[in-house]
C-alpha cells in the first residue's frame, strides 16, 4: 500500500508544470511584518487567508512585490512606516527566487564584497545559486544562549549549531532542510517539564547531557513541495504546523516536536482549504533504544473570507485509535466526514472547531477559536461539570502602531480549556512524543497573555511578554484533566479518573503563575542577532511552597529562532 502511495506522489510531482512554493519558517522574523501588513491592509484577500501556517512564500512575496510597485509610484495606501518598508525590502531580498525583482533591479541586495569572492554573494545567504532553473541557498544555523538563574548553581544554556538550506528546481519542485545538534539546560519550568513529562519541549528523542539536568538532542526538519495545479500545493516532509491567529493555538500549535506529514493546500479566490495527514508518537514512555510505536492523525481546515475584512474557518482533527496501522481511508480529504464516522467508533478522538478574525479600522484585529472535544451526543447529561463536557475557547486582539507610534504593537489574548479536553488513551491523546499538540500546559486552565513589540530602529527589536494563568493539577493517582496523556476513563475501568461529574474548570490541586519576560535583539548583519533577555516567573500551588525563577542572559543566533520558555 505504501508503495502505491509513493508511486502516486511521484506521478503528481512529474506531471506538475506549475511554479510551486516553499514555506516561510514559523520562527522567521518576517512573520511580524506579514501580521502588520494584513492588519494595515485590512481587506487584502491573500493576506487574510493566513490562519494556516507556515506561510507560503510565493503568495506573500507577490503581495510584497505589488506593494513595492506602489511605493515606487509614491503611493502608500497601507501607511507603511519607514521601518516597515525596510522590513519589506529585506523580506523580498531573502525570498528573491519568488520575486519579480532581482539583484539586477535591486543592487543593494548584493553584498558589497563577497567573502573569499563567493561566500555571501547576497546579504542574507552564505551560499546562493540563483539561475533560471535552479535556486539554492545554504546558511549556518547557530544559537548560543548563556544565562544565569537565581538560586540555581549550574549554567542555564542553549548550544545549537547546524545548517539550514532551501532550493527550487525548474520552478516545479521546492525543498527545505534544517538540522541542528543541541545541548540545553533550561530554567526551572523546563527542568520540571522534562521530569514530569519525560520529554524535552519541542524535541523528539533525547538523552542526558553530562549532568542529570542537561539534555542533548537533534532537531531535524525538511520537506519537498510541488504544485498539482495552479491552485493546489502539496508538501511532504517532517516539520511543525500551526493553525490559528493568536500567540497560542487551541487547534494545532508548534509546541510539540516536528512530525512526518503530507499536506495539501488548496487556495482559490476567497477560500483556503488545508488537508494535513501526520504520523505521531503515542503517549508512551520514551528514551529507550527500541522501535517506537506510531499513531496517525488527519487534520482539515477550511478558511473563507466571507467579507473583505472578516475571515472565518472550520477545523477538524482526528487521532485514529489503532497504533502502527496506517489505512488508506485515513487520507479521505472531506472536512467533518471523519467526525461523522467517529461518532460510531469510540476508539478515535475527534475535535472540531470554529475560528474567526476581523480587521478593524486598518489598525486592529480581533480573533478567536472555539474547540469541541465531545461529539458522542452525551454532552450535558450530568450538567456542565460533567467530565465529558470538553471544550476550549480563545479570544484575542492586536493593535498596531499604538497611539500613533510607528511599529509599536500590542496583543492581548485569553485562553480557557476545560478539564480532560484533548485527552483519550495512550494512542488517541492529542499529543506527540508526550507533548500537547495545542496549548503547552495541556488543559484545565485559564490564561491571559499580553505582548508588546516595538521596532524603533531598523535593526533593533524589543519584545515584552507577560502572562497569568490558573490551572487545576492532577493529584497522586488521580487525574483532574490537566495532563492530556493520562487515560481519561474511570479508575474502576483501568483509568485515572475518579468520578463522572463535579469537574468544574480548575478542579484538582489549585495552581497559579505569573511570567514576565523582556528581550532586546539587535541585528548585527542579515539574520545575525545579538539578544539580551530577562525573565521572571512565580508559580504557586495549594500543596507546595512558592517557586520563584529569575533568569538573565545573553545570546547570539544566526538564521535560527530564540529558545523560549513561555509556560
Amino acid at each position: 500500500m505504501l508503495r502505491n502511495i509513493w508511486a502516486a506522489l511521484l506521478i503528481l510531482i512529474t506531471t506538475s508544470a506549475v511554479a510551486q512554493t516553499t514555506y516561510v519558517p514559523l520562527w522567521a522574523k518576517e512573520g511580524w511584518l506579514l501580521d502588520r501588513m494584513e492588519i494595515k491592509a485590512g481587506t487584502n484577500n491573500a493576506l487574510n487567508l493566513s490562519t494556516v501556517k507556515p506561510y507560503m512564500r510565493n503568495a506573500y512575496v507577490q503581495v510584497a512585490d505589488s506593494v513595492r510597485q506602489l511605493l515606487q509610484q509614491n503611493q502608500n495606501p497601507w501607511q507603511l512606516s519607514a521601518v516597515d518598508q525596510y522590513n519589506l525590502d529585506r523580506f523580498q531580498a531573502n525570498n528573491s527566487e519568488y520575486s519579480r525583482y532581482s539583484t539586477s533591479d535591486m543592487p543593494a541586495w548584493k553584498s558589497k564584497q563577497p567573502f573569499l569572492g563567493f561566500l555571501w554573494p547576497t546579504k542574507g545567504n552564505m551560499i546562493e545559486v540563483n539561475n533560471k532553473d535552479f535556486y539554492l541557498s545554504i546558511n549556518p544555523a547557530i544559537n548560543q544562549q548563556q544565562s544565569v538563574e537565581a538560586d540555581f548553581d549550574k549554567r542555564v544554556f542553549v548550544n545549537s549549531k547546524g545548517v539550514v538550506a532551501r532550493g527550487l528546481i525548474a520552478q516545479k519542485i521546492g525543498f527545505h532542510f534544517f538540522l541542528t545538534d543541541n545541548q540545553e539546560q533550561g530554567p526551572w519550568q523546563f527542568r520540571r517539564f522534562v521530569d514530569t513529562m519525560g520529554a524535552v519541549p519541542g524535541a523528539g528523542y533525547w538523552k542526558l547531557f553530562k549532568s542529570t539536568r542537561g539534555v542533548d538532542y537533534f532537531d531535524a526538519r525538511g520537506s519537498v513541495s510541488w504544485n498539482v495545479s495552479r491552485y493546489i500545493n502539496m508538501q511532504f516532509g517532517y516539520d511543525q504546523q500551526f493553525i490559528g491567529n493568536g500567540y497560542r493555538s487551541l487547534f494545532l500549535s508548534n509546541v510539540a516536536p516536528p512530525a512526518l506529514f503530507l499536506k495539501f493546500n488548496t487556495r482559490i479566490g476567497k477560500f483556503n482549504y488545508t488537508n494535513l495527514f501526520s504520523e505521531d508518537f503515542p503517549a508512551q514512555q520514551l528514551r529507550t533504544d527500541r522501535l517506537y510505536d506510531r499513531k496517525y492523525m488527519a487534520t482539515h481546515h477550511l478558511s473563507i473570507n466571507v467579507l473583505p475584512w472578516l475571515n472565518v474557518g472550520v477545523f477538524e482533527s482526528m487521532v485514529f485509535g489503532e497504533k502502527n496501522a496506517f489505512k488508506a481511508s485515513y487520507l479521505q480529504p472531506v472536512i467533518l466526514l471523519n467526525t461523522l464516522i467517529a461518532r460510531k467508533d469510540g476508539e478515535n478522538n475527534a475535535n472540531v472547531g470554529l475560528d474567526f478574525k476581523a480587521n478593524v479600522l486598518k489598525q486592529m484585529q480581533v480573533y478567536g477559536q472555539y474547540l469541541f472535544d465531545n461529539l458522542d451526543g452525551s454532552d450535558g447529561k450530568t450538567g456542565s461539570d460533567w467530565w465529558g463536557n470538553r471544550h476550549a475557547f480563545q479570544l484575542g486582539g492586536k493593535y498596531v502602531d499604538v497611539l500613533g507610534v510607528d511599529n509599536l504593537d500590542l496583543q492581548v489574548e485569553y485562553n480557557q480549556i476545560r478539564p480532560f479536553t484533548y485527552s483519550g488513551d495512550s494512542v488517541t491523546a492529542y499529543s506527540n512524543y508526550r507533548q500537547p499538540l495545542a496549548h503547552p500546559m495541556g488543559a484545565n486552565l485559564r490564561e491571559v497573555v499580553g505582548i508588546v513589540r516595538y521596532q524603533p530602529l531598523r535593526k533593533l527589536y524589543l519584545h515584552a511578554r507577560a502572562s497569568y494563568w490558573q490551572q487545576g493539577l492532577d493529584s497522586a493517582g488521580y487525574s483532574f484533566g490537566s495532563n492530556v496523556n493520562r487515560l481519561n476513563t474511570l479508575r474502576t475501568a483501568g483509568g485515572s479518573r475518579l468520578r463522572e461529574g463535579n469537574y468544574p474548570i480548575l478542579s484538582g490541586i489549585g495552581s497559579k503563575g505569573v511570567l514576565g519576560s523582556f528581550t532586546a535583539s539587535y541585528e548585527l548583519k542579515e539574520n545575525l542577532f545579538l539578544d539580551a533577555n530577562l525573565m521572571y516567573r512565580i508559580f504557586d500551588t495549594d500543596v507546595q511552597a512558592r517557586q520563584t525563577t529569575t533568569v538573565a542572559g545573553l545570546g547570539i543566533r544566526w538564521n535560527m529562532f530564540r529558545r523560549e520558555y513561555d509556560y
